[in-house]
């Protein structure tokens, strides 16, 4: 085990795992300014953090929107009928 963790892939996957969770939480609690939950109970707890989550979602959306990198379809919107 210790091989395969000192090894040159090693390091690679261990420094890109550090890094993949850290910024969505610091994007949370710095710049959402979200440091507790104000619900009690695990159903509220629940729904608190999904709102949490859209909401990071969406302004994640706006950035890309504003700076014009939104992709295009993956597939093409059907033709109107009339």
């Amino acid at each position: 085990m210790e091989q395969r963790i000192s090894s040159e892939e090693g390091c690679l996957l261990r420094v890109n795992r550090s890094i993949q969770a850290e910024g969505s939480f610091a994007m949370t609690k710095e710049d959402m300014h979200f440091r507790r939950f104000l619900m009690r109970g695990k159903y509220n707890v629940t729904v608190e953090w999904l709102l949490l989550c859209f909401a990071f979602n969406v302004l994640k959306l706006d950035r890309k929107a504003r700076a014009g990198r939104l992709g295009s379809h993956l597939f093409l919107p059907k033709p109107k009928t009339a």
